[in-house]
């Protein structure tokens, strides 16, 4: 089975990329974005929490994502593997992705780190948020995002690479020469 972070700013393409993976590999797909989506639509307490928190541009506490993500992860399980997207943001939450693997006999197998400057992410986001009429692809809150990724996202690059796992890929460019250069890190595993 294979344990798989994609990661990179909000904008990169983790979910595009994350759905080719999905069809090729047969790999389940957990979005974190994709998650609480659901619990804020559905009106959940959660839901309600999270959204809080979003709206600032803030990220959810670690516990609380931990526990989703365990309970969403043993539901899908055994499979051929896992793509998590959106998780983790911190170097804490990665050690708890970690330590949650290790409970089950298995561990990440790969950080797939999609690298677009962010002047595109800017753009792609904005551009985004007017096709889809996501609240929060707007210029202030995208900017608050990418502060927050800068400053306590992206010390994981660091992290995973002491790890051993860290694997870069050009983030832009045609999506199919994106696909391919992470397929050939899968497929090298």
């Amino acid at each position: 089975m294979k344990n798989i972070v994609i990661f990179g700013a909000p904008g990169s393409g983790k979910g595009t990329q994350s759905a080719l993976l999905v069809e090729k590999y047969g790999f389940k797909h957990i979005s974190t974005g994709d998650v609480l989506r659901a619990e804020i639509k559905q009106g959940t307490e959660l839901g309600k929490t999270a959204q809080s928190y979003i709206d600032n541009g803030k990220l959810i506490p670690d516990a609380l994502m931990v526990d989703i993500l365990a309970s969403v992860y043993d539901g899908m399980c055994p499979c051929e593997g896992v793509i998590f997207d959106g998780f983790p943001r911190t170097v804490p939450q990665a050690e708890a992705l970690k330590s949650m693997l290790a409970q089950r006999g298995t561990e990440v197998s790969a950080m797939l780190e999609l690298d677009v400057p962010d002047e595109m992410l800017m753009e792609r986001l904005v551009n985004r948020g007017k096709t889809s009429g996501r609240a929060d692809d707007n210029a202030e809150t995208i900017r608050k995002r990418l502060d927050v990724y800068n400053n306590q996202t992206a010390p994981l690059i660091e992290w995973y690479e002491k790890e051993g796992k860290r694997n870069a890929v050009k983030g832009y460019g045609e999506i199919e020469e994106i696909n391919a250069a992470l397929c050939a890190v899968i497929d090298n595993l």
